[in-house]
């Protein structure tokens, strides 16, 4: 039997455009940093949607008056940091500094807003990806049997988030990245993975055009592989364990889930030719302590972690997740995939238990892009 498990994905509203274009993009992608502008003007909108707030202006450029489109931080990074829809309305004054769009269009990333009403910065973010705030410490969760509980307490609520790593790099490389997964130097692409030739060659091209062709962000595709567990808005675990599987809940990209098989189901020979974006994932538990995860026959539609690195459909994952107290979870990963890399490789982060709160409703693409 074949499993394909992909979540829907919100219809895309388009406002002001006709061209499509990446959604949550790295800023690079779409704007060009050299460009700096400085706008002032009348708000005449805010899109408050996913992936992007968006605030429409007008602005007065001699006899004329344009519209401009300021894009800005998700609706979940600015509500964390205490905005919301009404924090501008239309026909108030702002002045914006920000950078504008690569192709030309009136379109710019909002760097700084200010309300001419008090002359007020507002929707600014204090981080992104804000980490957890102090917990007691607390051991391991367990079920009856003593195995690990991967999700929340009965009557509690909670999710992982906040990985220490959020791009893809092998074990001892000391290569830095944004939360994107772009390098901070270029010089660091040999680093990142045993890369066969063709693929550090995609990979340092993917860098060096700013991760644009992403498709998690140009078509909403699933974050299979690693990557869910390096994107901003967590994941959950679901233990049926009655039905011996486990679902992982992913709260970036377009909102969907994965499903792990912990009932010694034996794999098809004919599985490899239906390759998914997840994968067909069956597991074991480890001594009670770490759940062992032997995933393979995945598609190439994706790419498996922040940044761009490249597989095949010959890549497998050995995963090991684990719980050493109540707010880590420990996640390792060995990559196979003789079609893109030279010998097998490891990584390994962790993520922080986010406390009484469920994954935020963030989906791929809500509005305009």
């Amino acid at each position: 039997m074949r499993y394909v498990f992909i979540g829907l994905v919100a219809l895309t509203l388009v406002f002001m455009m006709t061209a499509t274009v990446p959604a949550h993009h790295a800023i690079a992608a779409k704007f060009d940093p050299t460009k700096r502008v400085t706008l002032k003007g009348t708000v005449t909108l805010v899109d408050w949607a996913n992936p992007h707030v968006h605030v429409f202006m007008n602005v007065p450029q001699g006899n004329a008056i344009t519209n401009w489109a300021i894009e800005l931080e998700s609706p979940i990074d600015l509500q964390r940091s205490g905005w919301n829809r009404t924090t501008l309305k239309p026909g108030d004054g702002i002045t914006v500094q920000g950078i504008t769009a690569r192709d030309g269009s009136k379109q710019a990333w909002g760097n700084s807003v200010f309300a001419d009403n008090g002359g007020k910065r507002v929707f600014v973010v204090a981080s992104a990806s804000p980490r957890p705030a102090a917990q007691t410490a607390r051991p391991t969760p367990r079920w009856p049997d003593g195995q690990p509980r991967l999700g929340a307490l009965p009557g509690e609520h909670g999710y992982w988030g906040s990985p220490s790593a959020t791009m893809l790099t092998q074990a001892g490389a000391n290569v830095q990245a944004d939360a994107d997964g772009l390098l901070h130097n270029m010089t660091d692409v040999d680093k990142v993975a045993p890369f066969q030739r063709w693929g550090r060659e995609l990979f340092e091209l993917r860098q060096r055009t700013f991760l644009k062709d992403d498709p998690m962000y140009l078509y909403c595709k699933p974050p299979g592989g690693p990557r869910q567990f390096q994107l901003p808005y967590g994941v959950q675990f679901i233990e049926e364990r009655d039905n011996k599987r486990i679902f992982v809940t992913i709260g970036s990209g377009n909102h969907n889930w994965r499903i792990i098989y912990l009932d010694d189901r034996p794999r098809k020979e004919d599985d490899k030719d239906f390759p998914t974006y997840y994968g067909r994932a069956i597991a074991h538990w480890f001594e009670n302590e770490s759940l062992v995860i032997d995933s393979r026959d995945f598609n190439e539609k994706f790419w498996f972690s922040n940044g761009g690195l490249p597989h095949t459909q010959q890549l497998q994952l050995t995963e090991r997740i684990s719980r050493p107290d109540f707010n880590t979870l420990q996640y390792e990963v060995d990559v196979y995939d003789p079609g893109a890399y030279t010998k097998v490789w490891s990584s390994d982060w962790i993520l922080h238990w986010v406390q009484g709160e469920e994954l935020p409703a963030y989906y791929c693409q809500d509005n305009r892009p």
